[in-house]
């Protein structure tokens, strides 16, 4: 089956997010990033804010960081925890996304959330820790934490957050479709080459 739904997960720094977009101006077709985070906001009554930040972020660096998280109230948020309630909005959205037709959506698990679609194709975008940690500074300027720092607890939190959600490993090989690392090809070309696998594909 053509794929026609193109999820991206990427490791922090490693440009996924612009190479979601290009894929989209390229073939056409949404793009779910900002867009889907306003509208699981929207859903869930939680703020933008908080949904960038937790929808895809674990409370802590470890899958104890679950267990302490607050338990939900009677009758508030279905009796869900804030984050299981977060979780269910986001399967949700992205499953009514999905339905819509031709799209690319970036992170929030979606490559877990649309798994059992064959007309999707999940990419997961990453690059070397240099390459990261010069880009971030290029774009979001210094902090008091070091790059290096900066991207080790990104991306350590959400892939927690990804194992407690699917129980799969965040960044392995076998739960996407193709890999690619933009500090050796470049951004444009990833896009590029995920553009020309949806064109040769039957």
């Amino acid at each position: 089956m053509k794929k026609t739904i193109i999820t991206i997960s990427r490791q922090f720094g490693s440009g996924g997010r612009t190479v979601g977009r290009l894929i989209a101006e390229k073939l056409g077709i949404p793009f779910y990033d900002k867009e889907l985070v306003e509208n699981i906001a929207l859903e869930s009554g939680f703020a933008p804010t908080f949904v960038e930040e937790h929808g895809e972020h674990s409370p802590g660096r470890t899958l104890l960081s679950y267990a302490f998280a607050s338990t939900g109230v009677p009758g508030v948020m279905n009796g869900l925890s804030t984050a299981d309630f977060l979780w269910s909005i986001q399967c949700s959205t992205i499953l009514q996304i999905a339905d819509k037709g031709p799209c690319v959506i970036v992170g929030r698990n979606a490559d877990y959330i649309l798994k059992d679609r064959e007309d999707a194709l999940h990419v997961y975008i990453y690059a070397d820790l240099d390459y990261r940690a010069d880009r971030i500074v290029r774009l979001y300027g210094e902090s008091e934490k070091s790059p290096v720092a900066r991207l080790q607890e990104k991306d350590k939190r959400r892939s927690v957050n990804y194992h407690h959600y699917t129980g799969r490993t965040w960044g392995a090989s076998e739960n996407y479709d193709i890999c690619l690392n933009t500090s050796v090809i470049g951004v444009e070309e990833a896009a590029d080459i995920v553009v020309s696998l949806i064109h040769n594909m039957k």
